[in-house]
């Protein structure tokens, strides 16, 4: 066989089992937000259990991709909202230990969206000796985020919520604008659609300038109150 065949056969290879994992993690991509937006809630930690499964065996077929440990990790922090105090408390280091070796494996993993999770875990859940939660570290992970995804729809949103719990209304104005201003991506329609209904709702709030206004479900677990 000649050698540049070889690398031919190696190189469509290569690209089959990139296309191959692509269209797996855009699949679940699409179950998760199915699950998070459209199922009654007593129906969404069977829902969540099985799409973990899923994905945990996606990412044994595909060992060290950062993207199925990025997948793994939201789903985990996601059902937690479901959990009692203690297995919330635990799903949540678990997902942050996910995410932060996704970001050792590649910093830009899910296009800059692992730091933008990361961001809202430290920002959302109780500091020590509770959790883990930090907003300088929250701050920096948002900033990681901007870096390499500037026009993001959570990437935006997400930092805007940040800057709104931190009552700089004007900067999370900003932000949530720039959210809504992103187009949907054409393959994920219903998820970045559903994201950007929140969007709106939290630029009405934040003209409005009311600090309890909304915050997405998602990780809405992830004050002290609720791990008592």
């Amino acid at each position: 066989m000649k050698k540049t065949t070889f690398v031919a056969l190696l190189l469509l290879s290569f690209q089959s089992f990139a296309n191959d994992v692509t269209h797996s993690l855009q699949a679940i991509e699409s179950e998760w937000a199915s699950i998070y937006y459209n199922l009654p809630k007593d129906k969404k930690e069977e829902a969540f259990n099985a799409l973990l499964n899923k994905t945990t065996q996606l990412a044994n077929q595909f060992p060290n991709n950062p993207e199925t440990l990025f997948w793994q990790a939201v789903i985990i922090a996601t059902n937690a909202e479901l959990q009692d105090g203690f297995k919330a408390l635990k799903a949540i280091h678990k997902s942050r230990d996910l995410l932060l070796e996704a970001v050792k494996i590649n910093p830009e993993t899910a296009n800059g969206s692992a730091y933008v999770t990361l961001g809202t875990l430290y920002y959302m859940v109780p500091k020590w000796p509770i959790a883990f939660g930090d907003s300088e570290k929250a701050e920096k992970m948002f900033q990681a985020a901007l870096k390499i995804n500037p026009n993001g729809i959570d990437t935006n949103y997400y930092y805007g919520d940040f800057l709104l719990e931190k009552n700089q209304f004007q900067e999370a104005q900003k932000y949530f604008e720039k959210a809504l201003s992103t187009p949907s991506r054409a393959e994920q329609l219903f998820a970045d659609d559903k994201l950007k209904e929140e969007v709106r709702f939290a630029l009405l709030n934040t003209k409005n300038r009311k600090l309890n206004g909304v915050r997405n479900a998602f990780l809405s677990l992830f004050n002290s109150a609720s791990l008592k």
